[in-house]
């Protein structure tokens, strides 16, 4: 990476000029769905070389053949500008610590795990894309938000200028607030799929094809361009219609689901001001 560095003011302050960033040389420490994502990503971007992906599965690293480099041994991290930590919360502390030698800028791609999960000997940062990554699903990431983190004015021009390569939507977004959207992702992408599931399963005890559902689950979540969430809400605990509740209660065996459809009528219910 070229980098110019120049003095400006009379106080001496240092600032770094971006414009004669060439390349960004990037190693990828992991092997998951973030990590394949990532990688099948930037092998498209000009300005980027992905030197090397360090990972534990060496089977899952055949997926990173195209890679400058690939090995499971993480004693023998190659030199980058950039080190892309894409595993699982609890192992980006004991990832970091393979990198501490290293003076190039950290960063983990975890919602959750806040910036001082990585070693403080190190530059740190955060590129986390709030996004679901799926196996064998395609997804342009141009229209997925990219937040970051960092601790220097310089290390956050770096995890921009990558961003932008990738993204339309890049912005900074501190830990306390990241941590907020991963608890609201959980609930508006993980809780609601999980809904899906069991919405599949009731067509399929009934010998029903689960794709007539498509369109309306398509129209919820098109309706939230113009309309918030509360406004959207519709159905029998909405409108307090007892009668449908109690029939729909009636006609699940299943102990959990009757639970949960019990739950989320009641939420909703003392939402909109009514008591079931």
């Amino acid at each position: 990476m070229a980098v110019t560095t120049i003095l400006l003011g009379q106080s001496g302050e240092v600032f770094t000029d971006w414009l004669l960033l060439i390349m960004i040389s990037l190693v990828i420490l992991g092997s998951g769905n973030v990590a394949k994502h990532m990688f099948d990503t930037f092998m498209d971007v000009e300005d980027v070389e992905i030197r090397q992906v360090v990972a534990r599965n060496k089977e899952q690293l055949a997926y990173f053949k195209k890679a400058g480099a690939i090995g499971t041994d993480f004693h023998n991290i190659v030199d980058a500008d950039l080190y892309l930590i894409a595993v699982s919360d609890d192992a980006v502390p004991e990832v970091a610590k393979y990198l501490i030698n290293k003076s190039g800028l950290v960063a983990h791609c975890s919602g959750s795990a806040p910036l001082t999960a990585l070693d403080p000997r190190n530059r740190r940062g955060v590129f986390y894309p709030l996004q679901s990554f799926s196996v064998g699903r395609k997804i342009d990431f141009k229209s997925i938000p990219l937040c970051l983190e960092a601790e220097s004015e310089g290390d956050l021009e770096l995890l921009k200028k990558l961003g932008n390569t990738i993204s339309d939507q890049v912005q900074e977004i501190s830990s306390d607030q990241r941590k907020t959207l991963h608890l609201a992702a959980v609930f508006v992408n993980n809780f609601t799929n999980h809904l899906y599931d069991i919405g599949n399963e009731i067509c399929n005890d009934h010998n029903i094809p689960f794709h007539i559902l498509l369109p309306l689950i398509r129209e919820t979540v098109q309706k939230l361009d113009y309309m918030t969430p509360h406004k959207a809400q519709t159905g029998p605990a909405r409108r307090n219609d007892m009668t449908t509740i109690e029939n729909h209660l009636n006609q699940l065996k299943n102990k959990n689901n009757k639970d949960i459809y019990s739950l989320l009528s009641k939420s909703i219910s003392k939402k909109y001001g009514k008591e079931l």
